[in-house]
């Protein structure tokens, strides 16, 4: 998995692409989300539009995310899941755990 980070204001963009899976980007995910959170990010957008597959790890990478977020005072967001992730995240229920935007603006705006 690849990840690219742009900041737009005050909120750090988080353009993820590939496969989120146990050993490959799970820990891509985790070693992003903690660099963005030791750098005092508050705001914290997920943008998953490129993400082609994710395994129950990568859903629970994205649990653990939160979580650190939350403990550390920022607010973690997605944006544009695909039609497998966004299934996956229904599927969990984990749409009604996460704020999950198809509009970057509307996300940007929502911090």
């Amino acid at each position: 998995m690849k990840t690219k980070v742009r900041m737009i204001g005050k909120v750090a963009v988080v353009d993820l692409s590939g496969k989120i899976t146990i050993g490959e980007g799970d820990v891509v995910l985790r070693e992003e989300v903690n660099k963005l959170l030791e750098s005092d990010a508050k705001n914290i957008l997920l943008n998953l539009n490129g993400v082609t597959y994710m395994d129950s790890a990568g859903i629970g990478e994205l649990v653990a995310c939160y979580k650190r977020s939350a403990e550390a005072g920022a607010k973690l967001k997605l944006l544009n899941p695909s039609g497998r992730v966004s299934d996956l995240l229904s599927l969990t229920k984990l749409q009604q755990v996460f704020d999950i935007y198809n509009d970057e603006k509307d996300a940007l705006v929502s911090f």
